[in-house]
């Protein structure tokens, strides 16, 4: 008999599944004018800090942001590396297979090469996955690896349940197996988009490690009660509701405008034409744009303007410096150039 992941449904999991299903509906009603590569890259970034955050990288968005645009950041080696490997990563994505076992290889060789010795290779040793001194979880011996991935690669391949549960349930029955060496978080949650990706395009983009990262005792505990029941089912129900929040944020960030000031089609158009020539501080910024919230500004107008390449840091080795200052890059000025004529 082939394998079945063991998973109780739930009411739940029916609620959630519905919920989510109408905000992609949501998502995708919005003008596409808001869903620009801009954003999707801006989106992009947010995602790989916070699956790198989950895993103790300390570099925050705006130095993400700078690693991936080729700029230098005051930063360990190994995470500048963790950047570069993670955004090849997810831009290789479209080209997978999420049942194929020569793309899961690849894609860790992808995201580990230069971190670990053993990246693109199942593991041949045993782990155990500590919090603190605490021994949370003692991952199956490395004998039984290749045949408990071949399981779960050939379950993914032929289900019939729906999307939502099967990336979820997959999650889960990877991090139990811990298939690699090192790096088995950051490729769940990459393995869980793709799949999610070939089920709804607009969900390659979702940054639902925003929402892990800021409920991180959730997720492991999470995966400690599915360990206890022997069962997927209170991870798929966490992660369900993670992803219904990463889109409730992605609908409010996409569709939201600042209530002291009328809507504008191009926040990013609108940053550049203010800023100009000049290099103001995010202060002088939405003082002359008229906004009087800074999350609004950030998401809409500051972060997919960095993600871009439009705009830079005056000095991004420290991109939290109070002198922190703005402005437009030669690609930037150019953008404001082709669109006036």
């Amino acid at each position: 008999m082939s394998y079945q992941p063991p998973l109780t449904l739930t009411a739940r999991m029916i609620t959630l599944i519905a919920e989510i299903s109408e905000q992609i509906g949501q998502l995708l009603a919005v003008d596409d004018s808001r869903q620009t590569p801009q954003l999707r890259r801006s989106n992009r970034i947010r995602t790989i800090q916070a699956s790198l955050a989950i895993e103790n990288n300390t570099l925050s968005v705006e130095q993400v942001t700078a690693v991936i645009a080729g700029r230098r950041v005051l930063g360990l080696p190994r995470e500048i590396q963790e950047v570069h490997n993670a955004f090849a990563a997810y831009e290789s994505m479209p080209s997978w297979k999420p049942a194929s076992k020569v793309d899961l290889l690849r894609a860790h060789e992808l995201l580990m090469q230069g971190l670990i010795e053993e990246c693109g290779q199942l593991r041949r040793t045993g782990v155990g996955i500590y919090r603190g001194d605490q021994l949370v979880h003692m991952a199956p011996p490395p004998s039984r690896i290749a045949h408990l991935i071949d399981d779960l690669l050939a379950w993914l391949g032929a289900s019939d349940w729906h999307p939502l549960i099967i990336s979820c349930v997959f999650h889960y029955e990877f991090e139990f197996i811990h298939p690699f060496a090192d790096g088995n978080g950051r490729m769940g949650r990459l393995w869980q988009t793709l799949i999610l990706s070939q089920w709804r395009p607009v969900l390659a983009y979702l940054p639902v490690e925003a929402v892990i990262r800021d409920q991180q005792d959730a997720y492991y505990s999470a995966l400690s009660a599915a360990d206890r029941m022997a069962e997927a089912t209170p991870f798929v129900e966490y992660m369900l509701h993670a992803l219904s929040l990463s889109l409730r944020e992605a609908i409010k960030s996409e569709s939201a405008t600042d209530p002291v000031t009328d809507p504008v089609t191009d926040p990013v158009k609108k940053l550049l034409e203010t800023l100009g020539g000049r290099a103001l501080r995010i202060s002088e910024l939405m003082a002359e744009l008229g906004l009087a919230h800074k999350a609004t500004f950030r998401n809409n107008y500051l972060k997919p303007a960095l993600a871009a390449g439009f705009v830079e840091m005056s000095n991004p080795l420290s991109p939290n410096s109070p002198n922190q200052r703005y402005l437009t890059t030669e690609a930037g000025r150019r953008k404001v150039v082709r669109a006036k004529q």
